[in-house]
C-alpha cells in the first residue's frame, strides 16, 4: 500500500528539487565526477523514491548489468534502504554490497530534517578477480544465467574500478563538505515553487524546521511570518492542509524516528531533545502519528536492521 506524502515531505522534496537543478550544484557535481572517476548521484530522503539526476556518467557498466537480474535487483534495493537508513541517524556512511562494492551516503539536511542525499560509490577496495567473480556467480546463480550474460558479467566485473580505502575516505570526506554547502543552500532556498504559496508560509517552515527543539508557539511563528495570529492560523491551515500544531508535531515525530535507531539514546532523553516537554506527550504524539508507540517503532526497526 502506498503512503500519502505528508505536506511537509512535499515541502522538502520542492527544495530538493530546487537544488539539484541549481548551478551550485551542477558545478560541484561535474567536479566531483572529473576529480575521482565516481559517479555522484542526489536522492530524495524516501528510499523508495528516485534518483534526482539520473545520469550514467561515470556510473559502473557492472552495477548497472547486475541491476538487470531480477535475483539481485532486490538484493540491491535492501543495500541502498539500508545505507541510506544508516546515514540518517550517523551521518556520512559507508557499506559494501553483497557483490563486495562500496556505496556511499552522506545526508543533507535541513535544520534537523534530512531532505537528501548524495551518493557515490560502485567501486571495490581491492582488484576483483576472477575467483571473486565465480564466488559471485554461485551467489546469484550460474544456472539463472546464459553464457553470453555470464560473459558480459565477467567482463564488467573485471573491469570495475578499485580504490584505495585511504582515497575513497578522502572522497568522501570532499562530499560531507559539499553536503555542507548544499545544507546551507536548503536553508536560503526554503521558497516553494513561486506561486505555490505565500511568502509568509515559507518563512514560517523555514523557521520551524531550524528551531524544532524549541517551543514553537503560535505567537511566535506568526511573527516569524510577519502576520497576526489569526490571520497565520488561516493561511498556513490553508496552504499546508495542517494546523501548525499538526505540522510542528509530524516534523518533530520524523526527527524522533531518526534519534530511536540509536541504541544508546533513552526515549525521554529523545523526548526532550526534539522539544516536547514531557514524555507523556511525546508517547501520545507518536502513536497517534506513527500508528505504533516509540519502544515498538524501535524494536521493528533495529531488528529489520538486523535481519
Amino acid at each position: 500500500m502506498t503512503t500519502a506524502i505528508q505536506p511537509h515531505q512535499e515541502f522538502e522534496n520542492s527544495l530538493l528539487r530546487r537544488i539539484a537543478h541549481s548551478d551550485r550544484y551542477k558545478m560541484h557535481q561535474e567536479a566531483f565526477r572529473i576529480a575521482t572517476g565516481l559517479p555522484l548521484r542526489l536522492v530524495s530522503a524516501d528510499p523508495d523514491g528516485w534518483s534526482l539526476c539520473d545520469q550514467n556518467i561515470n556510473r559502473s557498466p557492472f552495477c548497472e548489468s547486475l541491476n538487470l537480474i531480477e535475483s539481485t535487483c532486490d538484493a540491491c534495493v535492501e543495500t541502498n534502504r539500508r545505507l541510506m537508513n544508516e546515514a540518517e541517524v550517523n551521518g556520512a556512511t559507508t557499506c559494501h554490497c553483497f557483490a563486495g562494492l562500496c556505496a556511499t551516503a552522506v545526508p543533507i539536511r535541513m535544520g534537523a530534517t534530512v531532505i537528501g542525499y548524495l551518493k557515490t560509490g560502485q567501486v571495490f577496495s581491492k582488484t576483483p578477480t576472477e575467483e571473486q567473480f565465480k564466488q559471485l556467480l554461485g551467489a546469484i546463480g550460474r544456472k539463472s544465467l546464459n553464457k553470453t550474460t555470464r560473459e558480459q558479467l565477467k567482463k564488467a566485473y573485471l573491469q570495475t574500478r578499485f580504490v584505495k580505502p585511504l582515497r575513497y575516505q578522502s572522497m568522501v570526506t570532499l562530499l560531507q563538505s559539499f553536503a555542507e554547502q548544499l545544507s546551507e543552500q536548503a536553508e536560503s532556498l526554503a521558497i516553494i515553487e513561486e506561486g505555490r504559496e505565500p511568502s509568509a508560509i515559507t518563512k514560517a517552515r523555514k523557521y520551524i524546521h531550524a528551531n524544532l527543539e524549541q517551543p514553537l508557539p503560535l505567537g511566535l511563528v506568526a511573527s516569524q511570518a510577519g502576520l497576526s495570529e489569526s490571520h497565520f492560523c488561516r493561511l498556513f491551515k490553508d496552504s499546508v492542509g495542517l494546523t501548525l500544531t499538526d505540522y510542528v508535531n509530524r516534523c518533530r515525530i520524523e526527527w524522533a524516528k531518526r534519534e530511536l535507531l540509536k541504541h544508546e539514546a533513552r526515549i525521554s532523553e529523545i523526548a526532550f531533545m526534539i522539544g516536547y516537554q514531557s514524555l507523556s506527550q511525546f508517547n501520545r504524539s507518536f502513536a497517534r502519528i506513527v500508528g505504533l508507540s516509540p519502544t515498538l517503532y524501535r524494536r521493528e526497526r533495529l531488528a529489520r536492521a538486523a535481519s
